[in-house]
C-alpha cells in the first residue's frame, strides 16, 4: 500500500504545482514555520549537524541490508523492487510534508512585487554600480587598492554574525525574522567540496549547513543562503537573492563587501554571455586587491574540480527541474534579475 500510494503522491504535488496561492497561504505561511520551528527547536541547540549523522545512519543500515540480504535479493528481486519503491514512497512523502512542498509556493518576484528581467544596457550599469561599490569598500577596509581584504573572524564567528544579520533585516522585513537558528557547518564539507558545492539545507532536521571549507569571504552569502531555505524559500534564484539581502543589510563593513562582492561575481559572469568585451573591461577596472579576492574564490573551486562533480550537479538540475524550477541549476545565476529589479525599484 505504501508503494502503491507513490504514484498518488506525485499527482498531488502536481496538482499544488498548479496552485501556488494555495501552497504560499495554507502550507509556507501555515503549516511550515510551526514545522520548521519545531524541528529547529528540538535540533537546534546541538553543536553538531543532526541531519548529517542520520543521512550516515541510513546509508550504514542501506549497505548492511543489501551486504545481509544479497542471496535473497538475487531469488526475489522482484520483492526487493517493492521494497524500495515502499522506502522512496515514504521518504517523499516525510521530504515534502517537512518542507519541499515550498518548491510550489509564490516565486519571490511575487513577494517583493517585482519581475526578474532586464535588458543588456541594465546589466551593464548594474554590473558597474557594483564595480564601484566593491571597488569602494575594498579601499575603505584596506587603505590600499591593491591589499586583498582579509576576513578578520572565524567561521563560528561569520555564522553568529549571519543571525545577527536577519535580527537586523528583520526590523524593515518582519516576514524574513529568523527565530530558533539552527545553522551549522556540515559533517560532509569535504565532500561537498569535491560536488561543487557551498552548502545545503537538511530538510528533515530543519538545519541551515554550511561547507566549513570554503574562503571566508564567500561563507557570509552562503549562510544566509542556507538560511533562506530554512525560512520556505526552495528556489535557488530566490535562496541567492536573500543571501545577498541579508549580507548587504549587515552592519559589518566585512560583510557588505562579501555581498558586493559575489553579487559582482555573479553579475560579470552574466555579462559576459551577452558581451565579453565590457566584461572583460569592468573586470580590469577593479582594484588589484578586489581582483586578488575573486582569483582566490576561483582558486579554490579549481583546486578541487574532479571528474564527479559534473556528475553531481547533473543530477541535482534534474532534481531542481523536476521541482518546478525549470531553469534547473541555471536558476543560481538568475539571481541578477532579482538584483537589477529590486535595485531599480527599491536601491541598496
Amino acid at each position: 500500500m505504501i508503494a502503491a500510494a507513490l504514484p498518488v503522491q506525485i499527482l498531488l504535488v502536481q496538482w499544488m504545482g498548479m496552485h501556488p496561492q494555495y501552497v504560499e497561504r495554507y502550507y509556507s505561511n501555515g503549516l511550515y514555520p510551526v514545522i520548521a520551528r519545531g524541528l529547529r527547536i528540538f535540533f537546534g541547540w546541538l553543536p553538531f549537524s543532526v541531519g548529517d549523522v542520520i543521512y550516515l545512519i541510513v546509508c550504514f543500515l542501506a549497505v548492511r541490508y543489501i551486504y545481509l540480504r544479497w542471496a535473497s535479493l538475487k531469488k526475489q528481486p522482484l520483492r526487493f523492487v517493492k521494497n524500495s519503491v515502499a522506502v522512496l514512497s515514504l521518504v517523499y512523502f516525510i521530504f515534502h510534508s517537512l518542507w519541499g512542498i515550498n518548491y510550489y509556493r509564490q516565486p519571490i518576484t511575487w513577494k517583493l512585487g517585482i519581475a526578474k528581467e532586464y535588458t543588456l544596457d541594465e546589466l551593464i550599469a548594474f554590473t558597474e554600480y557594483l564595480a564601484l561599490q566593491t571597488n569602494s569598500y575594498q579601499l575603505q577596509l584596506t587603505g590600499d587598492s591593491t591589499a586583498p581584504v582579509q576576513m578578520p573572524y572565524s567561521r563560528r564567528e561569520i555564522l553568529v554574525k549571519t543571525k545577527e544579520g536577519y535580527a537586523m533585516l528583520a526590523k524593515t522585513q518582519p516576514d524574513f525574522a529568523y527565530k530558533n537558528p539552527s545553522l551549522k557547518t556540515s559533517l560532509f564539507s569535504i565532500p561537498l567540496t569535491y560536488m561543487g558545492y557551498g552548502g545545503y539545507m537538511n530538510p528533515f532536521s530543519n538545519e541551515a549547513q554550511v561547507n566549513g571549507t570554503l574562503p571566508l569571504l564567500r561563507l557570509p552569502v552562503v549562510s544566509g543562503h542556507e538560511v533562506g531555505h530554512q525560512l520556505g524559500y526552495a528556489a535557488e534564484d530566490a535562496t541567492n537573492f536573500i543571501g545577498f539581502w541579508v549580507t548587504l543589510h549587515h552592519e559589518d563593513l566585512y560583510f557588505k563587501y562579501s555581498a558586493y562582492l559575489n553579487a559582482l561575481r555573479y553579475s560579470l559572469s552574466t555579462l559576459a554571455v551577452h558581451d565579453t568585451k565590457r566584461s572583460q573591461d569592468l573586470t580590469a577596472s577593479l582594484h588589484p586587491g578586489v581582483q586578488q579576492n575573486m582569483q582566490e574564490i576561483r582558486q579554490f573551486w579549481k583546486k578541487h574540480k574532479n571528474p564527479l562533480e559534473p556528475v553531481f550537479k547533473s543530477i541535482f538540475n534534474i532534481f531542481l527541474k523536476a521541482s518546478h524550477q525549470k531553469e534547473g541549476i541555471r536558476s543560481y545565476g538568475a539571481v541578477v534579475g532579482l538584483l537589477i529589479r529590486y535595485h531599480h525599484t527599491h536601491g541598496f
